[in-house]
């Protein structure tokens, strides 16, 4: 099964995708993680994305697709995969059917998880990341005595949590503003193809994942 997640900032497309993970056996494909790993290995790809984040630039679309690319073609990408944070816009989806036709992966579902505004603002200002093995946690979902409990597969001490910049209520009305004005779009793309699905997904974590289940298999 080869699926794209899309959602608001804050819609648990990260949470979603790691059950995802679990239920089908197949990868994430964060591009985010691509980016990170990509730049830490000094691969060409990520030399070059290096110097743009450096200058201050965006990295290219078409250094992420070539990223994208070399990813889809490791063996465990076979049965399938989830792709997280790609595309974001009307470009970039384009591009991407481009390439998964190339490779002859084309999409099953894309599945759009609905949050009002107000619960993203909440939650994503509850959001923390462990300085050391990246994890994300929220605080208005997981109690401090579970988190206190969890130790960091990294240091084997309890995680670090940090808030990031972009993760308070200051930085979210801009990070909605410009979802809606440029990954809103894909909604109709994707309802084009016939590929789009949409669900509920607000509530407990374990209701939002029956909810995406149902509609994979709808």
């Amino acid at each position: 099964m080869r699926i794209v997640l899309l959602g608001a900032p804050g819609s648990g497309k990260g949470t979603q995708s790691q059950w995802l993970v679990g239920r089908f056996h197949i990868p994430q494909v964060s591009t985010g993680d691509l980016l990170r790993a990509a730049v830490a290995k000094g691969t060409a790809l990520g030399v070059q994305a290096r110097e743009a984040m450096d200058a201050g630039r965006l990295v290219a679309d078409q250094i992420v697709l070539g990223m994208i690319r070399e990813r889809l073609g490791e063996p465990d990408i076979r049965g399938g995969f989830i792709l997280d944070g790609f595309p974001r816009n009307l470009a970039q989806a384009r591009a991407l059917d481009q390439l998964l036709a190339q490779i002859g992966q084309p999409l099953d579902a894309v599945v759009q998880l609905n949050v009002d505004y107000g619960e993203l603002s909440r939650r994503i200002a509850g959001r923390r990341t462990c300085s050391d093995c990246g994890r994300v946690v929220n605080l208005l979902t997981s109690s401090p005595q579970a988190l206190e409990r969890e130790l960091c597969p990294k240091t084997g001490q309890p995680h670090r949590l940090f808030q990031r910049p972009d993760d308070n209520e200051a930085t979210v009305a801009e990070r909605l503003r410009v979802y809606e004005a440029q990954t809103r779009p894909l909604v109709d793309y994707y309802r084009g193809q016939g590929l789009l699905r949409s669900i509920d997904a607000e509530g407990d974590v374990t209701e939002v994942s029956v909810r995406l289940e149902q509609a994979l298999k709808g």
